[in-house]
C-alpha cells in the first residue's frame, strides 16, 4: 500500500509517514509539501528513504502535483498540509494570524478542497484522514465539571486558524456524502514529541517541548505558575492513532479526538523532567522574567482533557501513559538533537 501524506516534511506528518514505513517493509509513502526535507528530516527518513518519494509543490496548485501523484496508486491519504500562524519576536503582542491572514485561509481551506477534488477520483482509496485541530473548540466546556471534551458540541473557533480548520472539516464531510469518500477528520490536542521543530509553516513550541529541552540543557526552568494545564499528546501517539483509523474496517463517526486521555499541569511535566534530570532547578517567576508562560485560567474547553471514547471504541489504539511518553521524548531528543 502507498500512503500520501501532505505536509509530510513538517512536524507531526513526518512522524506519520515514518510510522507507516516502519511497520511494513513493503509499504511506500509519498509526501506532498511546499518544502523539501530539511537536515533533520533527511536524517529522520534515512533508514526508509528508498521507499519514500517527496513531491515538492504547493497544495493549492494541483497543476504542480496532480499528474505526478496519479502515478503512485495511492491507497490512503493523510491530509495534514496546513499553515499555523507564526508569532514574530519583533512584535510578540500582535496576533500571529494578522501577519498573513489570506495565506492561512488559502492553504488550510483551499488546499483541502484541491486535495479532496483529486482524491475523489481515486477508486482504490481506503481512507482520507483530514488532520484538524482542537482549535475548532471553544475555550469553555463541557457543561459538567470534570467531563472530557467530546467531539459533538462546544465547537466555536475564534481564530482564523480554527475557523479554517473547522470549515475544512465541513467540506470534507460534504465530499464524503456527495461522492461516497471514506473520509474522517481528527482533532488533535496539544502535540509535542519527535520532529517538533521550527519550520517555515510553524514555530509553535508547547510547554512540554520547552521543558524537555531546557531540562536536558541544564537550564533553570522559570514558569509563571505550576498550575496551568493542557492535554499534551506525543506525535508518536498521534501517528499510531491515525494509522489505526486508516486500518479500521468500519468507522462510525466523522470526527475523532486524539489526545493523551488526561491533563497534566506544568508542575506535573516539570516533575517528569526531574525524574530524568534529578538536579533540575525550578523557580516560579513573574511573567516578565518567566521562560514558560501559560494562563492558569485556561483549564477547560480546548485547553482541557479531550474525550477519546470514539477512537477507543472504533480502534485498538490507546495513548501512551503521559509520563512515559514524555520520558520517551526526552530520550529521543538526547539521541537525535545533540
Amino acid at each position: 500500500m502507498t500512503l500520501l501524506v501532505t505536509g509530510g516534511t513538517g512536524f507531526v506528518m513526518s512522524v506519520v509517514a515514518r510510522a507507516w514505513l516502519d511497520r511494513d517493509a513493503q509499504a511506500r509513502a509519498v509526501i506532498l509539501d511546499a518544502s523539501g526535507l530539511d537536515a533533520m528530516a533527511e536524517t529522520f527518513f534515512a533508514p526508509v528513504r528508498d521507499r519514500l518519494t517527496v513531491v515538492t509543490a504547493d497544495v493549492t496548485e494541483p497543476s504542480g502535483w496532480a499528474e505526478r501523484l496519479d502515478r503512485f496508486g495511492i491507497s490512503a491519504i493523510v491530509h495534514g498540509a496546513t499553515v499555523t500562524p507564526n508569532s514574530r519576536p519583533d512584535d510578540p503582542t500582535r496576533p500571529p494570524e494578522s501577519f498573513d491572514p489570506a495565506k492561512i485561509i488559502d492553504v488550510n481551506l483551499s488546499g483541502t478542497l484541491r486535495m479532496l477534488e483529486w482524491a475523489r477520483g481515486r477508486q482504490t482509496l481506503r481512507r482520507f484522514v483530514y488532520v484538524s485541530s482542537g482549535s475548532v473548540y471553544r475555550h469553555h466546556g463541557p457543561d459538567w465539571r470534570g467531563e472530557p471534551l467530546p467531539e459533538d458540541g462546544y465547537v466555536a473557533p475564534l481564530t482564523l486558524y480554527g475557523i479554517s480548520k473547522f470549515a475544512a472539516e465541513m467540506i470534507t464531510n460534504r465530499y464524503a456524502d456527495l461522492f461516497g469518500m471514506p473520509a474522517v477528520s481528527v482533532r488533535l490536542s496539544s502535540v509535542y514529541g519527535p520532529m517538533d521543530r521550527v519550520t517555515g509553516s510553524r514555530n509553535v513550541r508547547h510547554a512540554t517541548n520547552r521543558i524537555a529541552h531546557m531540562a536536558l540543557a541544564g537550564e533553570t526552568i522559570r514558569p509563571n505558575s505550576l498550575e496551568p494545564v493542557g492535554d499534551y499528546v506525543s506525535s508518536t501517539d498521534v501517528a499510531r492513532a491515525i494509522l489505526a483509523l486508516i486500518d479500521a474496517d468500519r468507522l462510525r463517526y466523522r470526527h475523532y479526538n486524539i489526545g493523551s486521555g488526561t491533563t497534566a499541569t506544568i508542575g506535573d511535566i516539570i516533575g517528569w523532567a526531574r525524574q530524568r534530570v534529578p538536579g533540575l532547578k525550578v523557580e516560579v517567576s513573574p511573567s516578565e522574567t518567566a521562560n514558560v508562560r501559560l494562563d492558569p485560567a485556561l483549564r477547560t474547553g480546548m485547553w482541557g482533557e479531550y474525550d477519546l471514547a470514539r477512537i477507543e471504541r472504533d480502534t485498538d489504539w490507546r495513548p501512551t501513559p503521559p509520563a512515559r511518553a514524555f520520558h520517551d521524548y526526552m530520550d529521543w531528543i538526547a539521541a537525535n538533537e545533540t
